[in-house]
């Protein structure tokens, strides 16, 4: 039976789509499923996955002590899921796809959002270093034990691809590095399962990635504001972007309230940055005229993406954020105290493997420093924000109070 006889082709297509039913497979071979495709499959493992779960309580900004309104690393992942899949649908591209990319992005973050992957990654320094994208592939490759026929999740070469390459090619065409050096695990993995770094990913995966920034930029505002640390007058000041949306909204609604005013900011922040994305991407795909999804792999630049106009936004927004928000000094203070758990407990767990539980202490005893290093950092990065809270209590025997 062909996937299209099954109702999996009623959507109109474009030529440089991926294709469900031409997917280039998976890492250990499967029997398709009669009701879903490849991609669709992809997408309902990655949220019964136990590494989805987990994003409900790992950090985006705020510490998860810190309020119940604040984004989570899975509030954030749906709202990327949801931006991923509008753009993928007005370009006529495999929205299952950009759903799966957009819902498996952030699996490798440590707790402690940005701060505890800095802390891990100096402690890995001379063990291989750490990064939340190439842990991402751990998760869904080795560390995620579902199955009993492999491990990880089995994803479709084309999920790999748009979790490992979102953000652009990783190597030039020479092989040398294309921004910082590659980590080993992709490299490694790579070598088992090509998936091309040296090319961009498809416009599924180069949606998800656009979105990620979409919903960063937004929600962050909204966090900001909700903790007190600036209010939109401020922001106002600054970005003309913002000025410009402020305005329209008193002008159709004199007197609104703060928080009505806020969530207005919202809905015209993400829909001119959407728009802007599927106005860009069309102008770039009408001039290079791609008749297949390797033709776009191919084409040496990113697709989907920003106007120059909205890059200039962007760039003045993440400015004004890293001044008013992550560098904010209540912010900052939250950080130092984060940064030493997960570094203390990076050390108690190297010199007594036995401080972890069942599962993860055994075989350890006569392992090599690197080897138990990256099984320690894979613990760790998979600990939510308050386990890893409740771990240190434990093993240091102290009551925390951050901020």
């Amino acid at each position: 039976m062909e996937l299209g006889d099954i109702g999996f082709g009623y959507r109109p297509r474009a030529p440089f789509a991926s294709d469900p039913a031409h997917s280039r497979g998976r890492f250990y071979a499967e029997t398709e499923s009669r009701t879903r495709t490849p991609f669709q499959r992809d997408r309902d493992r990655i949220i019964h996955s136990t590494a989805f779960r987990r994003l409900k309580h790992k950090t985006q900004v705020f510490v998860a002590h810190e309020g119940d309104h604040f984004r989570t690393r899975l509030t954030h992942t749906i709202e990327v899921a949801q931006i991923a899949r509008a753009i993928a649908r007005a370009l006529k591209v495999d929205e299952d796809l950009a759903e799966a990319v957009a819902l498996v992005h952030d699996f490798g973050h440590t707790p402690f959002g940005h701060t505890g992957e800095d802390a891990l990654n100096s402690k890995m320094a001379e063990f291989g270093g750490f990064d939340h994208n190439a842990q991402s592939l751990r998760v869904v490759t080795r560390l995620e034990c579902r199955y009993a026929e492999f491990d990880g999740l089995n994803l479709t070469w084309e999920t790999l691809e748009g979790l490992v390459k979102h953000n652009g090619p990783l190597l030039k065409a020479d092989g040398s590095p294309a921004g910082k050096p590659v980590p080993q695990t992709i490299l490694d993995f790579d070598q088992m399962f090509p998936i091309g770094l040296a090319t961009h990913a498809g416009a599924e995966a180069q949606a998800a990635a656009i979105a990620d920034d979409i919903a960063y930029n937004t929600h962050d505002i909204d966090d900001g504001v909700r903790a007190g640390l600036f209010d939109l007058e401020d922001l106002e000041s600054e970005v003309p972007f913002v000025a410009e949306i402020l305005g329209d909204v008193r002008a159709r609604y004199p007197g609104l309230e703060a928080v009505r005013m806020s969530y207005e900011f919202q809905r015209r922040q993400i829909t001119a940055m959407v728009e802007d994305v599927i106005a860009t991407a069309q102008e770039a795909l009408a001039r290079i005229n791609p008749q297949s999804v390797d033709e776009l792999r191919a084409c040496g630049e990113t697709v989907v993406g920003f106007s120059a106009a909205m890059r200039e936004t962007d760039r003045a927004l993440k400015t004004f954020l890293f001044a008013r928000m992550y560098r904010h000094p209540s912010v900052v203070e939250v950080r130092k105290q984060v940064d030493r758990i997960v570094r203390e407990l990076f050390d108690a767990y190297m010199a007594d493997p036995r401080a972890m539980p069942q599962g993860w202490r055994e075989g350890l005893d006569h392992a090599s420093q690197k080897a138990r290093a990256r099984h320690v950092a894979d613990f760790l990065a998979g600990m939510t924000d308050n386990y890893a809270l409740a771990e240190y209590e434990r093993l240091f025997d102290r009551k925390l109070h951050l901020g």
